[in-house]
């Protein structure tokens, strides 16, 4: 399969503090990517890069084989951004916002543009100022896929959206992901609602990448285990518990390497479970980047 990005051991230092360290990844074409951490784990400053606005202190990116920073020109032709803040000028009208746009991309499809307009109910002629955050969001959303990109960047695109919008974005995202399979890299807090579309999930944490797997290998392997006493064979087992706290007169404990061989083997022992559950990729993300997570 053809590579849409590779990310390189990329470092970022800004002075002494350090923001990205080392970092690898790789996306497919045609696939979803989800870049996941806290707030200052280094997720900005990674796409930053990876949009060539920023020159890595060592490492590299390359979308589609080409390096961004020397070819950035000619690559961003063929991706789409939508980020965390829909800016344009307020007084502008979106039609005329539209018009700037397409006079920089050879690709330019106006008539997606249009309908999706009026899909979102979105008025042309309405000044972008007056849109509400949702409607600002799609309208973003529109000019970034009108230029036909094979690669569309979403940093954080939810934020601060309700429940409602947020929903009717990534349903736009999924119409366009069947109908075109364009390669998407997705940054979000959103969890719950990037779990229904992403293939592969990273995380970052303090800079480093913690993790960056299949997101069904990543729930195939973390398990909550619920104890009626204190597991004291849990150390001595195979199973590897990222956290155990206190519940009830029990415990519980995050499982990171689960298979149910194991996991048979370890219960056979006279050991007292009372309940074994999925986790969903928030819980996971709490268990791998949270405060109490092990490095």
């Amino acid at each position: 399969m053809s590579t849409a990005i590779e990310v390189d051991r990329l470092t970022v230092r800004y002075g002494r503090k350090t923001a990205v360290e080392n970092v690898t990844i790789t996306v497919p074409q045609g696939s979803v990517h989800a870049l996941l951490g806290r707030n200052g784990a280094g997720k900005s400053s990674l796409v930053r890069c990876l949009l060539g606005q920023q020159k890595p202190t060592s490492g590299g990116v390359q979308l589609f084989g080409r390096d961004v920073w020397r070819d950035r020109a000619c690559l961003m032709e063929r991706v789409g951004v939508v980020s965390e803040d829909a800016d344009a000028p307020p007084e502008m009208s979106v039609a005329s916002i539209a018009r700037f746009c397409s006079r920089l991309y050879a690709r330019w499809d106006q008539a997606a543009v249009d309908a999706r307009l009026k899909r979102f109910g979105v008025a042309p002629e309405a000044r972008f100022g007056t849109l509400s955050k949702g409607q600002k969001k799609q309208v973003s959303l529109a000019l970034a896929l009108a230029i036909m990109p094979d690669l569309i960047v979403l940093d954080d695109p939810t934020l601060g959206l309700d429940v409602v919008a947020r929903k009717a974005f990534f349903e736009e995202v999924i119409g366009e992901l069947a109908d075109r399979g364009i390669t998407v890299l997705l940054t979000t807090h959103d969890l719950a609602g990037v779990e229904t579309i992403t293939d592969r999930v990273a995380i970052l944490r303090d800079g480093k990448l913690a993790l960056d797997e299949e997101l069904e290998t990543l729930k195939a392997r973390f398990r909550r285990i619920r104890f009626a006493s204190q597991p004291a064979a849990l150390e001595a087992s195979p199973l590897r518990a990222a956290a155990v706290r206190q519940w009830g007169s029990g415990a519980e404990a995050v499982v990171t390497n689960y298979d149910d061989v194991s996991f048979e083997r370890f219960r056979a022992g006279s050991v007292d479970v009372a309940e074994v559950a999925p986790m969903s990729l928030e819980e996971i993300f709490i268990a791998v980047a949270g405060e109490g997570a092990q490095s």
